[in-house]
């Protein structure tokens, strides 16, 4: 189901999905990312009676370009991404059961023109901000002028328990840290929606990241495995660890920040 609502001149898109939101957001002509593949139904009808002139995604996740093939292909509509998306996108894509299950199957392709570092809609300036750490080829959209950032999945939620198994936690703190620069309030996500405070609640999630990362190196420099200090650190076992059939799980979190960090941390003392 679609439900839309505005801020200024953003329309914010929600997509409720098995429980599961996402979002997409118009503004000034410019359509930023386009929800799963099974959500194509409905959205649709908002995209027959929209001006879009293209579409920018965040990165080449199903969740995030799943209705991209038909506003490409049907409708001719340009899509811009990051260069590490446009042999991603250009081919269909392949990902696990439980995923397809969750967003739909992306069974086509589409083409993807690389996105530049600045670029403009009808009224307004955007830049790009490489943001690695979720995905390989994900990027923020910054509106200078209105304190606006698109931030796709940099940010989901303040604390940081489950991390995909390709994810490093290192890549992602970075990319929070090159963010946090930047002077903006508004923030607008791929699953959290529009955040008022986004500056503040992504500084709250490095800060957490921060304190996660003191205590894993303390216990991994005492001798704990990184088992045992996953149980410490991170007991709850979340229903999406089986679920994904382990894609997502608390121990890359701590198997990251130890690859990322430990050897520097220890050559310091």
């Amino acid at each position: 189901m679609l439900t839309t609502y505005q801020h200024e001149d953003v329309i914010i898109g929600r997509l409720d999905n098995m429980r599961r939101e996402s979002y997409f957001y118009y503004v000034d002509g410019m359509l930023v990312d386009t929800g799963p593949p099974n959500m194509l139904p409905h959205v649709i009808p908002f995209y027959k009676k929209t001006a879009i002139d293209f579409v920018c995604l965040t990165h080449s996740h199903e969740d995030h370009c799943g209705t991209a093939p038909w506003l490409a292909n049907e409708c001719g509509i340009p899509v811009y991404a990051h260069e590490n998306a446009v042999d991603i996108c250009a081919k269909p894509a392949v990902y696990p059961k439980y995923r397809q299950l969750v967003w739909g199957l992306r069974n086509e392709g589409f083409p993807v023109k690389p996105l530049k570092d600045v670029f403009q809609t009808k009224n307004y300036t955007w830049e790009v901000i490489e943001t690695p750490g979720h995905a390989y080829d994900q990027v923020a959209f910054y509106n200078r002028e209105k304190g606006w950032l698109f931030s796709g999945d940099i940010y989901v939620t303040p604390k940081t328990r489950l991390i995909l198994s390709w994810e490093h936690i290192r890549d992602t703190m970075e990319s929070l840290q090159r963010v946090l620069v930047y002077d903006f309030e508004h923030m607008f996500c791929g699953h959290a929606g529009h955040v008022k405070d986004g500056k503040r609640k992504l500084q709250m999630k490095l800060d957490d990241l921060l304190e996660k990362k003191t205590e894993i190196l303390h216990l991994y420099e005492k001798g704990w495995s990184v088992d045992e200090i996953t149980q410490k650190l991170f007991p709850k076992r979340y229903p999406l660890i089986e679920f994904s059939e382990g894609e997502w799980h608390s121990k890359y979190i701590v198997e990251t920040m130890i690859d990322g960090f430990a050897s520097k941390e220890t050559s310091k003392t």
